[in-house]
């Protein structure tokens, strides 16, 4: 199997990505503020926590935007609320040939939106499919792949976008924000969403970076008090996320490590490992045997978690060692019967190699 994994921070990167956003919080906090959780409620000074406000303006200056917004409903809502600040019911949004995310299908439904698709692994079919449609105004774009194939570089495919007209461009950046160097918003995209949540931050909190004029529309979606990011919510997603690149390259690091070992024969009965982006980055792992569904109860009962929260969110220490994506048992029901996703989260290569062995052990014995 053959894929097009996103490259990943180092961890000098991370570290200094790290050091970026600590840098930016003593911007914008005193001594004395860093120290609270901020305050409450729709405060006459911009109709929402001042807390709130001075982190989205540090997340702000973290990703080179102009403004940065708060949403509920993690990153689902927050590419809701970026598509509703830019489209109106019937407008037409340019979106991968591959199959969209299932949240962001009711999206598209809520909204009225219509999907226009071309393939982004093809600039000449992005310029084909925009010079048919000349009603296109806005293009949404997810950063991690849609499907194994995907190969399609996001610096290229916006700027392939942006080369023809003015449509304005929402990404996806959920699992590539922390990740990788630069997110969509700065790649020359007008809007990026993404959840905190899986980012180690609160659970239910998105938010979208970019241009001022959008995120102002935004705002004024959250002008009831329940509505809003809370001032404590706010800064514990920003503690959070200082944490967040460093854990995630040393994730990204012990990927590659796995699919390097398993790929050298250290497991007999695994006969291949390869590294994706499915929608985060994980090793899948296929069996020379149909033991795919017994591996995955086998290694619940050794430690590894069964299901994911997130995913990668606060609560995932643990390797996940879980069934392969929908997108690929709808490209092949046997996928089922071979393969396994794993992303090691907090663990060491050591342990989730350990893990497979044991299960694989438990599975043989009892066949």
């Amino acid at each position: 199997m053959k894929a097009h994994p996103l490259p990943s921070l180092t961890i000098d990167q991370a570290i200094a990505m790290q050091f970026k956003l600590v840098d930016a919080i003593t911007r914008e906090f005193d001594g004395y503020e860093i120290l609270t959780n901020g305050d409450l409620g729709v405060h006459p000074a911009g109709n929402q926590p001042q807390t709130t406000r001075k982190v989205e303006r540090v997340l702000a200056d973290l990703f080179d935007a102009e403004d940065a917004c708060f949403v509920r409903g993690a990153g689902t809502s927050a590419i809701r609320e970026g598509l509703a600040s830019c489209t109106k019911s019937g407008d037409k949004v340019l979106v991968h040939t591959s199959p969209i995310y299932s949240t962001t299908i009711t999206t598209f439904e809520h909204l009225g939106l219509e999907a226009v698709s071309c393939d982004f692994n093809n600039l000449e079919s992005i310029k084909q499919t925009l010079q048919e449609h000349a009603d296109i105004q806005t293009a949404l774009i997810q950063y991690t792949r849609q499907s194994l194939e995907d190969s399609y570089d996001m610096d290229e495919v916006i700027a392939c976008i942006k080369g023809i007209r003015a449509v304005t461009i929402v990404t996806d950046d959920n699992y590539a924000v922390m990740k990788v160097a630069q997110i969509g918003s700065q790649l020359g995209a007008d809007m990026s969403c993404f959840s905190m949540f899986k980012l180690l931050g609160p659970e239910g909190i998105g938010c979208v970076v970019g241009n001022r004029e959008n995120i102002a529309s935004i705002r004024k979606f959250h002008y009831s008090g329940g509505t809003q990011t809370q001032g404590f919510e706010a800064m514990e997603a920003m503690r959070s996320l200082v944490y967040a690149p460093v854990a995630l390259a040393v994730q990204a690091q012990e990927i590659n490590k796995i699919a390097q070992r398993l790929n050298a024969g250290e497991i007999t009965g695994v006969e291949e490992a390869v590294v994706v982006n499915a929608q985060s980055k994980v090793v899948l792992v296929k069996f020379s045997e149909p033991i795919a569904k017994q591996i995955l109860e086998a290694t619940a009962q050794h430690g590894a978690a069964a299901y994911p929260v997130g995913a990668e969110s606060k609560y995932e220490v643990v390797p996940m060692i879980y069934r392969v994506s929908g997108t690929m048992l709808a490209s092949d029901p046997a996928f089922s019967e071979y393969w396994v996703r794993i992303n090691p989260m907090r663990s060491g290569a050591d342990t989730v190699i350990r893990i497979i062995k044991e299960a694989l052990e438990q599975v043989i014995s009892c066949s």
